[in-house]
């Protein structure tokens, strides 16, 4: 088997509200939509952010485990500077996202904020400055 990433699917309430925020607020564009059922948005070399209204994903996937706290996992948006950091969690809030925390220094180096999408799941916005951060620049 091959070492990449193709799709990363989110289990979505409501699809518009997702697609208002990512692609109206955060000014991404969709590669496909099915109205009421899935919307598919190219956000790197051969990889698709696949938002799935969450009756469809459990159709397929099976059900969805619920409870306090949030998704054992975060999704990145690097970028090359501590200001870049800024400027995106800037955007992310006026497209209407909770501002989880705001950009810090990080003890590994970094500079690094949260923010939640309108399901709760959360985006790091991330300088990083050590070699692993160069690999996921474009």
């Amino acid at each position: 088997m091959d070492q990449r990433l193709s799709f990363v699917t989110l289990a979505v309430a409501d699809l518009a509200a997702s697609r208002a925020f990512y692609c109206d607020g955060l000014g991404w564009e969709p590669a496909l939509e099915v109205p009421d059922d899935v919307l598919m948005i190219e956000v790197g070399e051969r990889l698709v952010l696949s938002l799935w209204v969450r009756e469809a994903f459990e159709a397929e996937v099976g059900p969805i485990a619920s409870g306090p706290g949030v998704a054992p996992f975060t999704l990145a948006h690097n970028v090359a500077t501590r200001e870049e950091v800024d400027a995106a969690l800037a955007t992310a809030r006026s497209a209407g996202a909770d501002p989880v925390s705001p950009a810090q220094e990080r003890v590994w180096g970094g500079f690094t904020g949260y923010f939640a999408d309108p399901d709760g799941y959360r985006w790091e916005v991330a300088y990083n400055p050590g070699p692993i951060g160069s690999k996921v620049l474009p």
